[in-house]
C-alpha cells in the first residue's frame, strides 16, 4: 500500500462514517413524533444516546488500541446498520429507546479508530516524521461534506418517496443503514490492520483497562494534551450554546416553527459546508500563522468573533437577521474546524500508536462533557437574560480558549517537524 492509497481509503471511510448520521438527522425527531412519541419521550431517547456514548468513549478507545482499528470500525458499522434499520421500522417508545442505545454504542466505537488507522499506516509507510496535516484536513473536510450531503438528501427524500409503498419519513434512516452496510464492506475489505502486537483473548481483557488508565493519565499529565482537553471542554460548551439557541432564533425570524425548521436545515447544511472548508484550510492556516498552535489559536479566534457577531445581531429582524445569523454560523464552523484539525495533528504527534485512539476518545469525552454543561447552563441563561447575553458569554469563552495555544509545549511546529522532534526525543 502507498501513502496515496491509504489516504483514499481513509477519506472513503470518513465520508461513509458520517453519511448515515446526516441522512437521519433532519427527519429523526419528526419520525418519532409521527410514530406517537411525545417531546419528553423523544428527549429521553436523546439522553440515553448521550449517556451510552459518554460511558463507552474511553473503553471503546482502549479496545481499538488493543484489538485493532479495523475490528472496532467494522463492529461500529454493524451497530449502525442495526440501529438505523430498527429506527425505520420502530413504532413504540421502547423500540426507539433501543435505537438510542445502539446508536450510542456505534458512535462510541467509531470515535477515533479511522484516524488512528490512517496515522499508524502513514507512520508505517513514511516513518514518524510523516506530515499528518494534509490527510487529516481532507478527512475532516469529507466528514463535513458527508453531513452536508446527508442533511440535504435526508430532508428532501421524504418529499419524493412513494407514500403508497413506504412511510416517507422512514426512508432516510433506511438509506443510512444502506450507507453503513457499504462502510462495513469497505472496512473489512479495504483497511488492512496496521502493525501492532498480537495478544491472546486473556491478554486483551487485561490490556484494555490498563490502556485506558495509562491514556487518561497521559492526557491529563502531558502539558500539551492537558491544554487540548481544556479547549475541547470549552468548544463543547460554545458549539452546544450556538446549536441549542439557533433553531429558536431562526423560527422567530421566519415567523413559524415550520419555516424556522426549513431555515435551520439550510443553515445547518451551510454550516457543514463551512466546516469542510475550514478543515481543508487548516494546513494553509498553520503555514500562514507559523505553526499548528498559532493556526489553532487563529481558528478559534475567528469562531469567537463569529459568535460575538451572533450576539451583536440578535436584535435584527427579517431578512437581515436571517442573513447575519446564517453568515455568522457558517464562519464560526470555518474557524472551529481549522482548530479541530490542528488539534488532531498535535494530539497524534504527542502519543504513540498504543494509546492513539484512547487519547482521542478522551478529547471527545471532554467535548461532550462541555456540551452537557452548556445544555443546562446556557439554556437557563438564555431564558432569564436573553439569547444575546448567552451568545456573548459563549463568544467570551471561545476567545478565552484560544489562550491554551499560547506557547503550547510541542505545538509550535508544523506536522513533519513535530514528528521528527517526537522521534528524536
Amino acid at each position: 500500500m502507498t501513502a496515496r492509497s491509504a489516504l483514499r481509503r481513509y477519506l472513503l471511510v470518513c465520508f461513509l462514517t458520517w453519511l448515515p448520521t446526516g441522512l437521519m438527522l433532519t427527519t429523526m425527531v419528526l419520525l418519532m413524533a409521527e410514530r406517537g412519541l411525545g417531546l419528553a419521550e423523544i428527549g429521553l431517547v436523546f439522553t440515553v444516546f448521550s449517556l451510552v456514548t459518554v460511558s463507552l468513549e474511553l473503553p471503546t478507545g482502549g479496545l481499538a488500541d488493543v484489538v485493532g482499528r479495523r475490528v472496532v470500525l467494522a463492529v461500529s458499522a454493524g451497530f449502525t446498520v442495526a440501529a438505523l434499520t430498527l429506527m425505520a421500522v420502530s413504532t413504540t417508545f421502547w423500540m426507539f429507546l433501543l435505537t438510542g442505545v445502539l446508536k450510542g454504542v456505534a458512535r462510541a466505537l467509531s470515535s477515533g479508530p479511522a484516524t488512528a488507522w490512517y496515522v499508524d499506516t502513514l507512520h508505517d509507510l513514511e516513518g514518524p516524521g510523516a506530515d499528518l496535516k494534509p490527510g487529516l484536513a481532507r478527512g475532516g473536510a469529507l466528514e463535513s461534506v458527508a453531513l452536508c450531503v446527508g442533511v440535504l438528501a435526508g430532508g428532501f427524500v421524504p418529499i419524493v418517496a412513494p407514500a403508497h409503498l413506504v412511510f416517507p419519513l422512514a426512508v432516510p434512516p433506511m438509506l443510512g443503514a444502506l450507507a453503513a452496510a457499504v462502510l462495513l464492506v469497505v472496512v473489512v475489505l479495504a483497511l488492512p490492520e496496521p502493525s501492532h502486537a498480537r495478544m491472546s483473548p486473556g491478554e486483551m481483557l487485561r490490556a484494555v483497562p490498563a490502556t485506558v488508565a495509562g491514556s487518561v493519565g497521559l492526557a491529563t499529565g502531558h502539558p500539551l494534551l492537558r491544554r487540548l482537553l481544556v479547549f475541547y471542554l470549552a468548544s463543547g460548551m460554545v458549539l452546544t450554546a450556538v446549536e441549542l439557541l439557533t433553531p429558536g432564533r431562526l423560527a422567530r425570524l421566519a415567523g413559524t416553527a415550520e419555516l424556522g425548521s426549513a431555515a435551520y436545515a439550510v443553515v445547518a447544511a451551510l454550516g457543514f459546508a463551512g466546516s469542510a472548508a475550514g478543515s481543508a484550510l487548516a494546513p494553509w492556516a498553520a503555514r500562514l500563522a507559523g505553526g499548528s498552535a498559532r493556526g489553532a489559536a487563529a481558528g478559534v479566534g475567528l469562531a469567537a468573533l463569529s459568535v460575538g457577531a451572533l450576539a451583536a445581531t440578535a436584535g435584527l429582524g427579517g431578512a437581515a437577521g436571517l442573513a447575519s445569523a446564517g453568515a455568522a454560523y457558517v464562519v464560526m464552523f470555518v474557524g472551529i474546524s481549522v482548530t479541530f484539525v490542528l488539534c488532531l495533528e498535535m494530539t497524534h504527534n504527542a502519543v504513540s500508536a498504543a494509546q492513539r485512539t484512547t487519547v482521542s476518545s478522551a478529547g471527545s469525552l471532554a467535548q461532550q462533557a462541555g456540551g452537557a454543561v452548556s445544555n443546562l447552563g446556557f439554556g437557563v441563561l438564555a431564558a432569564q437574560a436573553g439569547t444575546a447575553v448567552a451568545w456573548a458569554l459563549a463568544a467570551g469563552l471561545a476567545g478565552a480558549s484560544a489562550l491554551v495555544f499560547v506557547r503550547a509545549p510541542g505545538g509550535e511546529g508544523t506536522g513533519r517537524r513535530d514528528g521528527e522532534r517526537a522521534a528524536a526525543s
